[in-house]
């Protein structure tokens, strides 16, 4: 096909196959200004770690200042284009209120954050300081985008939260949606391939390993077969819980119980009482017992450490 049929094949496609084509519309946040966004947030909740130069406590005031105006600023525009598509009526008012409010949760974001990298610290053996953590662990991406994400998903906020978690899901393989509830001293070791779903909750002290998915069951459709929104579809991790590689947690009414410890390769539709163990079995079901005394780990059971 030459330049100008392809181009027409193009312009007869736009017409016929509609559904994703965006005309005439409201302006969109734009990618690259959302992921610029989360590089600014991560140089705010962690300075010191990802500038060209060293920082000086000195300098800390400048550098906050001159953050939190680029955020401020991005975040209002980002904001106000994410409401007028969802026909808010304030747009330009409500985006510098939903701004406001998002950056006075920082500081508390960051309290939280503390905990997720010193619970990376002290369940990893192989970590030898809180700086390689920082600097090279993926979780430390993906849980501080999604913990901002979370806030704005709480309030309300469109097609935002979701972009600032895929930026975080690109970079490190890991997809945790901006509505799941995550406790204090979250680790992901590994982190690739891990899938939390929208409506996950997760206690205070998990930890869960690589190729983990804590997905739906199945959905619940209304009269014309099309998905429900807003349903509890997704499982919830009481606190003190280890999940292993692979192992695969379905169902909105699925709990596993605290500290309780899922081996690698299990898959779960049902829940699990507290201080239990479930772990895989060749050519049989998933077994579930209760923890022992002696199990404070599962390593003591059976070596499933990567």
């Amino acid at each position: 096909m030459t330049h100008a049929e392809i181009k027409s094949a193009l312009l007869a496609s736009y017409e016929t196959d509609g559904g994703i084509n965006h005309f005439d519309g409201v302006n969109l946040p734009t990618e690259e200004s959302v992921n610029q966004l989360a590089r600014d947030f991560m140089h705010l909740l962690f300075p010191g770690y990802f500038q060209e130069s060293c920082l000086t406590k000195r300098d800390v005031p400048t550098l906050v200042d001159h953050l939190l105006r680029e955020i401020e600023t991005r975040l209002s525009a980002e904001l106000e284009k994410c409401l007028r598509f969802n026909r808010d009526g304030d747009a330009p008012s409500r985006a510098r209120e939903l701004t406001a409010h998002v950056l006075a949760q920082l500081p508390e974001v960051r309290r939280i954050l503390q905990t997720d990298v010193a619970a990376a610290y002290e369940g990893d053996p192989a970590a030898r300081s809180v700086e390689e953590i920082i600097l090279s662990y993926p979780c430390v991406l993906v849980i501080s985008l999604q913990r901002i994400a979370h806030v704005m998903y709480r309030l309300g906020v469109p097609l935002l939260p979701r972009m600032l978690t895929e930026y975080a899901h690109e970079r490190t393989g890991a997809d945790i949606h901006p509505g799941a509830e995550i406790g204090t001293h979250f680790f992901v070791d590994h982190c690739t391939g891990v899938v939390i779903g929208e409506t996950a909750r997760i206690g205070n002290h998990v930890k869960i390993y690589q190729s983990v998915t804590l997905g739906a069951k199945s959905f619940v459709t209304d009269g014309k077969g099309h998905p429900v929104k807003g349903v509890k579809r997704h499982p919830e991790l009481k606190d003190n819980v280890i999940v292993y590689s692979g192992a695969t947690i379905l169902g909105g009414e699925t709990v596993i119980g605290e500290n309780s410890v899922i081996g690698s390769n299990v898959s779960l539709l049902q829940s699990v009482p507290a201080n239990s163990i479930a772990y895989y079995q060749a050519d049989a079901a998933s077994t579930i017992r209760p923890r022992k005394n002696k199990e404070a780990l599962l390593e003591e059971l059976i070596d499933w450490v990567i």
